[in-house]
């Protein structure tokens, strides 16, 4: 199960519906071996694509080595889906390679960039299997 802070899920979807029509990525980064998404970390789409993103690779290993430097690890990884429900396509499953994390995907494919409804789901995504989690959200 995920427990996220409603702020945090709020600038998801706020990073989300600013980048529509592209997909939005990025991180929450946690203590390590906490499972506690603590620091939102936008990240540029790369690909600047509506059906695909790819973190910078310059960015990503700035962000890994800053991560390391504070004992922290990707504790969500997360994206958008701009046309499509917020489920992990074939890509999505193949660029998985942080077993323990949270993969939330947030589909504004309702709304655009609209203050519209989202969907907003969390799944693990282990060896290629993927496992649909419950999310709590708190304060």
């Amino acid at each position: 199960m995920l427990t996220i802070s409603n702020a945090l899920r709020d600038q998801i979807i706020a990073h989300a519906r600013a980048d529509h029509p592209d997909e939005a990525c990025g991180v929450i980064a946690g203590p390590a071996g906490s499972d506690r998404p603590e620091r939102f970390v936008p990240m540029l789409n790369a690909a600047r694509s509506p059906t695909f993103y790819e973190f910078d690779s310059g960015d990503l290993l700035r962000l890994y080595k800053e991560m390391d430097a504070r004992d922290e690890e990707p504790v969500v990884i997360y994206h958008s889906h701009t046309a499509t429900e917020a489920y992990p396509s074939r890509t999505d499953v193949s660029y998985a390679n942080e077993p323990n994390a949270h993969y939330v995907l947030v589909s504004t494919a309702e709304s655009g960039n609209g203050e519209g409804p989202v969907s907003f789901r969390s799944f693990r995504i282990v060896d290629g299997e993927i496992t649909e989690e419950e999310i709590t959200f708190v304060p």
